[in-house]
This record gives C-alpha cells, sequence and structure tokens, in this order.
C-alpha cells in the first residue's frame, strides 16, 4: 500500500475533477454519485468527497493506495457494528458514538443504506418517535459538500418545536464535520435575525413552510441550488392545511432534486404529492405494530370528566418524582387546566400553537430543567419535543387516531427507560381502548386512581425514609440540641412520634376526599354524594337526588280541584254548578263549558230570525 498525504490525495483529487467537468459539459446525462475517501495522516482521519464515475473508482483507489471503506482510518467500538455495516463515515460514527447510539431502529436500518447509495428518491412510513430524524440526518450530511456556501439541503417540518429539534440532533451530527453550518428558520421569531443567518454560508436549512415562502419571497434564500429536499411528518403538514405551501416550495426547487418523504401514514394527498413531485421512488414501510415502544406501560383510569384534573392532582401527590406530559386535544382545554393546577400550587405549565416564540422556548427551558414537574400540550404543539427522563404520559383526552397515541406515549421510554402511559377515559370510550390494542398491539391494564389515604400513607412513608437516611448531628449545633433535649424531656417517644407525624400528615392536606373511579356497575362514588344510577350523560353532575315530599299550602275548595283526564260519557256532568265568579277563569271541566255552550245557543235560535246583521267594517 502507497503511503500518501492528504495535500496530495487533495490535489490529485482536484485535478481528477476537473477532467470529468470537462467531460460532461460536453455531454448530456445525469451526475455521477458523490464518491468518499479516506486517508490518514499523523495518525488522523481525513475525508475527502469527489465526483467520480464508477469504473474510475477502483482504479483511483489502487493508484494511491488508498482503502475505500469508510472505516479504514480507525477502529470503531464493538457497540457500532451495526451502524459500521450502514456505510457511514468514521466522523458520523464518532459523533453518534458520543449520542449513545447503539443499534439502528427499523427505519434507520432500512432507509440508511439506500440513501447512502441511491440516486432514487424515498419514502419512509413510521410512526412517530422511531428515529426518523436520524433516518435521513445521517445520511443526509454524507451527500453534503463543506466547500460549497450555498444552501445545499432543505428540511421541512410542521411545527416550531420539531423544526427546532430537527436542528439540534442535526447539528449534533455534524460535529466532527468541519464547515457544515445548518439554520432553522420558522414562524413566531425575528425574520431580520434569519435573513442575517441566511447571509451566512450555510448547507442545510430547517424551516417550516410558512415562513421559507416569506423568506423566498423577499429574496433572502436561494431554491435554486437544491440538492436534496426532506419532507418530515408530511401527513401532519398536510392536516394543518400546508398543501398550497409545500407546492409553491416544491416547484421553487430544481427537478433534479431528490425527494424525501417520512411520514406516518399515505393519505390520497400524499400520494397525489408523491406522483407529482416524486420520480419512481424507493418506498420502505415499518409495520406499525412493532413502532410501539415496548418498555412503555399502558394503563388506563375510568374518571368523571369534571373529576379529571383532581385525579391528576392525586397522581401527582402520590409520586414527587413524576415527570410527565399531559396532553389534551384544544388549546382551551389546555390553558384551562395549566392555569387550574398552578393555582393548587402545582409546578405546570401549557404549550400550544397561541404562544408566542419566546413564550415557548421559555417554557420548554423550564420543563427541560425540570422546573415543571408537568407540561400541558396539545398534540401539535408537542411535535419535536425530546426530553429525557420522563416518567409518565397522561392522556387528559383520547386522540381521534392511533398514530396520535403512538406519538404521545413515544415522549416517554426514550434511551431504554422504562415509563407510564395513562388515558384518563368514560366508560363510553372503553370499547375504542379494545379497537386501539387490536390496532397498535398493546396491553391496557385498568389502574386505580389514588385515594386520600393511599397518597397520605406513600407521603409519610418517604418522609419516614428521609429522617432515616439523615445522618446525627448533621448540621445541629449542640447548644440547640442540648436546649431542645430539656425542652421535651418530659415528653415520651411514643407521644412525641405521635405529634410528629400529625404535624406533617397535617402539611400534606390530603386528608380528605372522594373516590374518583368510575366502576362499570354504576357506582364509584363511596363518600362526598349521595348514591344513584348515572347513565354518564351529564359527567360530573349529581346521579341521585333524595325524595321529599313538598308542603303545599291550603287552597279553596275549587282550587283543588285538578283537571280531569279523558272520561267516559257516563261519568261526564252536563250540568255545573252556578258560579259567582268569571266563567271564563273558572276551573270547569271542558264537557261543562261545551255543555253551557249549546244549551245557549238552543235558547237564542228562536229570536235569531229577528235580529238584524250589523254591517262589519270593511
Amino acid at each position: 500500500m502507497i503511503a500518501v498525504t492528504f495535500p496530495e490525495f487533495l490535489s490529485f483529487c482536484v485535478k481528477i475533477n476537473r477532467k470529468i467537468l470537462q467531460q460532461q459539459g460536453k455531454r448530456e446525462g445525469p451526475k455521477p454519485e458523490l464518491s468518499q475517501y479516506h486517508c490518514a495522516e499523523n495518525g488522523r482521519s481525513h475525508r475527502q468527497k469527489a465526483w467520480l464515475p464508477p469504473y474510475l473508482r477502483g482504479s483511483f483507489a489502487g493508484l494511491l493506495g488508498v482503502n475505500t471503506s469508510p472505516l479504514a482510518c480507525s477502529a470503531i467500538p464493538h457497540r457500532l457494528e451495526q451502524f459500521q455495516r450502514l456505510g457511514l463515515s468514521q466522523n458520523v460514527l464518532q459523533a453518534i458514538e458520543q449520542l449513545g447510539f447503539e443499534t439502528p431502529t427499523d427505519i434507520q436500518a432500512q432507509a440508511i443504506p439506500h440513501l447512502l447509495s441511491g440516486e432514487r428518491d424515498f419514502i419512509g412510513l413510521a410512526q412517530t418517535g422511531t428515529g426518523k430524524t436520524a433516518a435521513f440526518g445521517l445520511p443526509l450530511l454524507e451527500r453534503l459538500d463543506p466547500s460549497q456556501p450555498h444552501v445545499q439541503a432543505l428540511v421541512l417540518a410542521p411545527t416550531r418545536e420539531l423544526g427546532q429539534q430537527i436542528a439540534q440532533q442535526i447539528e449534533l451530527f455534524a460535529k466532527y464535520d468541519e464547515g457544515i453550518r445548518t439554520t432553522a428558520v420558522y414562524g413566531g421569531a425575528n425574520i431580520a435575525t434569519q435573513i442575517s443567518q441566511l447571509r451566512k454560508a450555510c448547507q442545510v436549512v430547517i424551516a417550516t413552510p410558512g415562513r421559507l415562502i416569506d423568506l423566498a419571497k423577499r429574496g433572502a434564500i436561494a431554491l435554486d441550488q437544491i440538492e436534496c429536499v426532506v419532507l418530515d411528518e408530511a401527513d401532519e403538514m398536510l392536516n394543518m392545511g400546508f398543501k398550497e405551501e409545500l407546492d409553491t416550495i416544491l416547484a421553487m426547487t430544481p427537478d433534479t432534486k431528490r425527494t424525501w418523504l417520512f411520514s406516518a401514514t399515505m393519505p390520497k394527498e400524499i400520494r397525489r404529492l408523491v406522483k407529482q413531485y416524486m420520480s419512481d421512488p424507493y418506498e420502505v414501510r415499518i409495520d406499525p405494530k412493532t413502532a410501539v415502544n415496548e418498555q412503555i406501560e399502558h394503563r388506563y383510569a375510568m374518571v368523571r370528566n369534571a373529576d379529571k384534573a383532581e385525579a391528576l392532582t392525586r397522581f401527582m401527590d402520590l409520586n414527587e418524582d413524576l415527570f410527565g406530559v399531559v396532553f389534551c386535544r384544544t388549546k382551551r382545554d389546555t390553558q384551562e387546566l395549566a392555569e387550574g393546577l398552578m393555582k393548587k400550587g402545582y409546578r405546570a405549565d401549557a404549550l400550544h400553537g397561541d404562544l408566542s416564540q419566546p413564550q415557548r422556548d421559555r417554557v420548554m427551558k423550564r420543563f427541560k430543567l425540570k422546573h415543571l414537574q408537568v407540561l400541558i400540550a396539545t398534540d401539535v404543539a408537542a411535535r419535536g419535543i425530546d426530553v429525557q427522563d420522563v416518567t409518565h404520559v397522561f392522556h387528559f383526552n383520547l386522540p381521534n387516531d392511533n398514530a396520535y397515541y403512538t406519538h404521545r406515549s413515544g415522549r416517554t421510554a426514550r434511551a431504554g427507560k422504562k415509563g407510564v402511559s395513562i388515558a384518563f377515559i368514560s366508560r363510553r370510550e372503553k370499547a375504542f381502548i379494545g379497537r386501539m390494542e387490536n390496532a397498535l398491539g398493546v396491553d391496557f391494564t385498568p389502574i386505580s386512581i389514588p385515594d386520600a389515604k393511599a397518597i397520605a400513607a406513600a407521603r409519610l412513608d418517604r418522609w419516614a425514609q428521609v429522617v432515616m437516611d439523615r445522618e446525627e448531628n448533621q448540621g445541629l449545633p449542640m447548644d440547640l440540641w442540648f436546649a431542645m433535649q430539656e425542652r421535651f424531656e418530659g415528653v415520651s417517644k411514643d407521644a412525641l412520634l405521635n405529634r410528629l407525624v400529625s404535624l406533617e400528615l397535617s402539611k400534606l392536606h390530603v386528608t380528605r376526599g372522594k373516590d374518583l373511579n368510575w366502576t362499570d356497575e354504576g357506582g364509584g362514588r363511596s363518600s362526598g354524594r349521595t348514591t344513584g344510577r348515572s347513565t354518564g350523560r351529564h359527567a360530573g353532575r349529581p346521579s341521585g337526588r333524595p325524595f321529599e315530599k313538598r308542603q303545599r299550602p291550603a287552597r279553596a275548595e275549587n282550587d283543588k280541584r285538578k283537571k280531569p283526564g279523558k272520561k267516559k260519557f257516563s261519568q261526564r256532568t252536563p250540568f255545573a254548578p252556578a258560579d259567582d265568579r268569571d266563567p271564563r277563569y273558572s276551573r270547569r271541566s271542558r264537557s261543562d263549558r261545551r255543555g253551557a255552550t249549546s244549551a245557549n245557543k238552543r235558547e237564542e235560535a228562536p229570536f235569531a230570525k229577528f235580529k238584524k246583521k250589523k254591517k262589519g267594517r270593511k
């Protein structure tokens, strides 16, 4: 093997590139594939990208004595052997090693080799939370040329949070790739700052559709040299109404670009997009049943709608180490729940689309630093939330789609850890839980909402453990210790312990409470309200009302007579006793009035012909 220095290798690549570009300028045809060669100099690894046709690669490597394998420069840890087989470069492997990557997911194992080697468009169908960002982010870095300052790759995301998350992960993947810069642009932020960032050298742009169109109209970004476009969460972008924006953006890009589409589902609009803007795409589909994290424990609690907020607080009181995300269906429910929890003194805040970008950043920063115990969010706003050590996910309202449930529960049990997903449901929604079990291939087990006694017992047990773990004389001045000994000299151990436990229990404020569990038998509340059957139509209202006989004041004899029902002919009384009051307001039956009217007509009939007809006014 011939040893060459890196400058010699680079100069030779430049000469070869010039000749190839001259030959390609005379004939039309597709660009040759991007090749990567590695060489060693002073124990360091270098990488250079060169446009070489396949028939020159073998002779070129044999002439210089360069090993074209992407892992020829240094040894790779044993745990990254599966990523090594995918064909990733040394710099990328070193970056993902520091991030703790060990085994590629299904979508990563099937997508990365095709995106590295092939020049075809790509479609990846996998549920949210299966590692799609690394599936397109890692091969995307391999295709970039750091020497070119223009934008070479464009990643479109539906929300600001997801765009920020993608930008952060790509920056971590490109930690050892010098010269590669990424920029994230999205609505809600200062557009002047984003324009100044785009004026600098930038190879990857992560953007939301609306802000990207605004920047393109202002001439802040040029899309005519884009080589690769990635559509992440394409189905969600169409659900949010970005159909026209996607058509506008894709029309601005060159026809020679490569389009990578990643989505959880494949609706008709996605098919139309594929047919219009993609040519002969390679499709990888991951079975949705295998996408659910097996480390997640799926539970459900039957509770009335009016008691869901209190049920959430009881789970928070039972486990002080709880660190979770609560999903609501609407922005209004999210804000109202967060405000109610904050009024009660719980560390909670809301994340939804009505917040400005500085407000979102402030909420996410507090949540990542664990200044918040729970984060109340909507499905759209939670796209891109990647926070470690999330222990619980609460579904305040069940989602309308199984894909949303997978995305919600995927916020926990990350990096090989375990998590719990708890859904608050009514009796009518229990059938929906059964359908999700069949569709997702998971088992839902019921869980009881803890009562006041269970919460008090758990918190007193933790308090006792803290007391027992405390070392003697730790931070306690001896003079104060002797003073306290004299103060409690006449108190026995049992009396002192009883008073300490009672004092600690009074601080918990959990001595009162009702049973919030809504059982299938129709009961569910053992205290706090009267017993009775409830159909569930008016959730949260009293299920029964005690019977109480109303006392009415005495009335006259005629007032006590009620309106009779339909009687037989033999029971009708044609005449009624004389009444000195106004007959129009008397309580006589209809039959009495009908009989009196007919009698009057018979009396007046003989004299009717002598009466003159009155002329009516016109």
